[in-house]
């Protein structure tokens, strides 16, 4: 399984990348809330991956990759936060966020695949 083994690779960067932000954020009453918010959703969606591949079904694979890909949505839209708020320059950013959309659109993926192949099977032959 190359490609899981890809994307629990990435993730795990994508979390450690942002434990190093999240500590290099400005220890102000904004720093740290945000700082809290992205820490939290960009390491859960790691763990709900690992979590997925260890699902006990499909449905439940499902769920939990969603979920996982629920929290990514969030962490991307605390460090376009950050940005915006000038909080953090963009050039500092650019490759986290770039990194944070491919991530998101293989976890959408596999969530779709999944799917599609639960209504297949529902359909019957």
């Amino acid at each position: 399984m190359q490609n899981g083994r890809n994307l629990e690779g990435r993730l795990l960067e994508y979390g450690a990348r942002v434990i190093k932000l999240v500590g290099s954020l400005p220890n102000t009453l904004v720093g740290r809330r945000i700082a809290d918010q992205l820490l939290r959703c960009a390491t859960s969606a790691g763990a709900n991956y690992e979590e997925a591949r260890g699902a006990e079904s499909r449905e439940d694979f499902a769920h939990k990759m969603q979920i996982a890909l629920k929290e990514l949505r969030e962490s991307n839209y605390w460090l376009r936060l950050l940005v915006k708020s000038g909080k953090v320059p963009v050039k500092r950013m650019a490759d986290l966020l770039d990194e944070s959309v491919e991530i998101r659109a293989m976890l959408s993926k596999s969530v779709a695949t999944v799917k599609g192949k639960a209504k297949k099977e529902d359909a019957g032959p």
